[in-house]
C-alpha cells in the first residue's frame, strides 16, 4: 500500500518494449533461465526424474530372495528376459518376441549376454541405477541368471507385476479405467 508523503516524483516515461534480435528463438523462458539454451539448443524441463542416482534394491546374488523367478531364469532364461524387456521397453515389442529372439541368439550364437546387457544398461538409465558391481555386459556374461534375477526384482520392487506385462500393469495403474477409444476420420455429421 502506499501513501502519499507530499513531495511529487516524476514517472519515468514509458519506453518502447524491446525488440527481439532475429537470430534467437521464442521459447517462453527467461533469458537467464537454466533451460534456455541459446538458438535451436532448447531443453525441455525435466520429467519427474529423480535427480540423485539410486541404488538396486537387492544385490546380485540374492537370488534367494525368490526362488521361483531363479529356478525359472536358470531352466528358460528366455522368459524372464521377455518379461523385462516388455517392462524396460514399455510394451512394444510384445515378452514373447523378446523372448524368442533372446532364445534364438542364445541357441544360435551362445551369446544371449550382450542383448540382455543393452536392457540392462536401458533399465539403469532409467532408474539411474548405479553399475554394480561392474559394467553391464561383464556383469551378463559373467553372471547372466544373477543378473536377469537382479533386474526381475528390481521391477517388482518398483511396483510391477511381472505375470501381467507392461498392458496389465498399466490397467492396473490407472484403476481398471479403460481409456476411450481414438476416433478415427474425424468428426462427421
Amino acid at each position: 500500500m502506499e501513501y502519499y508523503t507530499g513531495t511529487a516524483t516524476k514517472s519515468p516515461t514509458p519506453s518502447a518494449p524491446p525488440t527481439p534480435s532475429y537470430g534467437e528463438p521464442v521459447t517462453g523462458f527467461p533469458v537467464n533461465s537454466p533451460n534456455y539454451n541459446h538458438i535451436n539448443n532448447f531443453q525441455a524441463p525435466p520429467q519427474n526424474q529423480p535427480s540423485t542416482p539410486a541404488e538396486w534394491s537387492t544385490g546380485l546374488c540374492d537370488c534367494s530372495s525368490n526362488c521361483s523367478n531363479c529356478c525359472i531364469t536358470c531352466c528358460c532364461p528366455c522368459i524372464t528376459f521377455g518379461q523385462i524387456a516388455e517392462i524396460v521397453d514399455k510394451g512394444s515389442p510384445p515378452c514373447v518376441v523378446s523372448g524368442v529372439l533372446y532364445a534364438l541368439l542364445q541357441y544360435i550364437t551362445c551369446c544371449g549376454c550382450l542383448y540382455s546387457c543393452i536392457y540392462r544398461s536401458k533399465m539403469r538409465k532409467q532408474y539411474m541405477l548405479p553399475k554394480s558391481p561392474c559394467g553391464d555386459c561383464l556383469v551378463h556374461c559373467c553372471c547372466e541368471p544373477c543378473a536377469m534375477c537382479q533386474e526381475y526384482r528390481e521391477l517388482q520392487n518398483r511396483g510391477f507385476d511381472m505375470s501381467l506385462g507392461w498392458e496389465g500393469n498399466m490397467e492396473r495403474q490407472n484403476g481398471g479405467v479403460e481409456m476411450a477409444p481414438a476416433v478415427q476420420g474425424g468428426m462427421t455429421r
